[in-house]
């Protein structure tokens, strides 16, 4: 006789996986017949750069790569990382106390509550925002409490309208620049406001910064933790997959406050088993290998920034040309929800983009889109979308 199966309770509270709902819509409408664009999700199609291929062939023949690896990280590993923060954000860090490899940034995000929240603490999330800092708080036990990004804040959340007893019972804020979905950049006096605010009511400061290397225009992103105060509240999640390519090869880093990266490595420890070391030595190879590739992979993504925006601009959907990310945020036209109008898109186009709803509720009125297809299919989706009938 089978069991009666119950699900844990915390499983209640997490809303349906916006990608898994999208995949289902884009079957409907492909078993029609209709040729599917994806411009939902944001996963790079441009290939992981050779050399880094080849140092992961030969470092996976190595039989020493074929066992457990070091559950922080190699060392030479977290030397690479903390190295190129020096030279890429002029940050000084210490590889054996203030850095700790991560099987892709998402993974740590994910565990550094269960490390600092406590059931019935508050966690500050912005919405919309990347969905795991809430699914992160949710599975920790703590309350999530969402900041509004709002268009006329440049999407920076105001911390000024955060009640004082909201920011009492806080033990962690999340930010995220280069930002997704908005594609805003945040300048480094909101850091330096968020560092005054974190001492002020001691909170921790989690600063995701996996999209630092897509901008455009020349104009560099900055660290967080380049602004003085910051290595005494926060801790930053850098990943190779947006700036290298690397998605399916699940590596990242976290660096910062040592008692913070010390607390996420006690949790990792406990509930995984480290990068494969192959993965982590074609991650060196990445980090420490030939940078141009990817000043190529921003003059591609500009390109196509360009195309999207001028099309959708044709068509009179309001967007800012992004200064970084390969996002694209507009606003839906009056008459139509983010779900709405991303349904009539796919019905009538064949083109996916996300709704912004999907990221928080602040993000109704807003779609998300991604330049991630080359630049051929990207002019065909904006021909498609000037048939549109809005």
């Amino acid at each position: 006789m089978a069991i009666a199966i119950r699900k844990a309770t915390r499983l209640d509270k997490l809303p349906p996986y916006l990608f898994a709902e999208i995949d289902k819509k884009k079957r409907e409408v492909a078993a029609r017949g209709i040729d599917i664009i994806s411009l939902g999700i944001g996963d790079p199609d441009l290939p992981t750069p050779a050399h880094i291929i080849k140092a992961l062939q030969e470092a996976a023949a190595r039989p020493a790569n074929h066992r457990y690896p070091d559950y922080e990280g190699l060392f030479s590993f977290r030397k690479a990382a903390t190295d190129w923060y020096k030279s890429r954000f002029n940050v000084t860090l210490d590889p054996d106390r203030e850095a700790v490899t991560l099987i892709g940034s998402k993974e740590g995000i994910a565990h550094i509550p269960l490390a600092f929240v406590n059931p019935g603490d508050v966690v500050l999330v912005p919405d919309p925002g990347y969905p795991v800092y809430n699914i992160g708080t949710l599975f920790s036990g703590g309350d999530p409490y969402f900041m509004p990004l709002r268009k006329e804040n440049g999407f920076l959340p105001d911390l000024t309208a955060i009640p004082a007893a909201v920011a009492k019972r806080a033990a962690l804020l999340w930010i995220g620049y280069p930002n997704n979905p908005t594609a805003a950049v945040a300048p480094k006096e909101f850091f330096a406001e968020v560092i005054r605010f974190a001492e002020r009511h001691n909170i921790i400061v989690c600063h995701d910064n996996a999209y630092s290397e897509v901008y455009y225009d020349g104009q560099k992103t900055a660290s967080f933790l380049a602004v003085e105060g910051a290595k005494e509240v926060g801790i930053e999640f850098h990943s190779l997959s947006k700036t290298y390519n690397m998605t399916g090869w699940r590596i990242g880093f976290a660096v910062g406050n040592a008692a913070l990266i010390d607390g996420l490595g006690k949790i990792k420890t406990n509930v995984d088993s480290g990068v494969f070391q192959a993965v982590q030595e074609a991650g060196i190879a990445a980090l420490t290998g030939d940078q141009s590739v990817i000043e190529e992979m921003r003059g591609i993504y500009q390109e196509r920034r360009d195309i999207l925006v001028r099309g959708l601009q044709a068509i009179g959907l309001v967007c800012t040309p992004p200064q970084a990310t390969f996002y694209v945020w507009a606003e839906v036209p009056k008459g139509y929800s983010s779900a709405s109008f991303t349904n009539k898109i796919l019905d009538d186009t064949g083109v996916v983009v996300t709704p912004g709803n999907g990221f928080g509720a602040a993000g109704e009125g807003y779609i998300r889109f991604s330049l991630t297809v080359d630049t051929e299919r990207l002019r065909e989706a904006v021909a498609r979308l000037q048939k549109l009938r809005v």
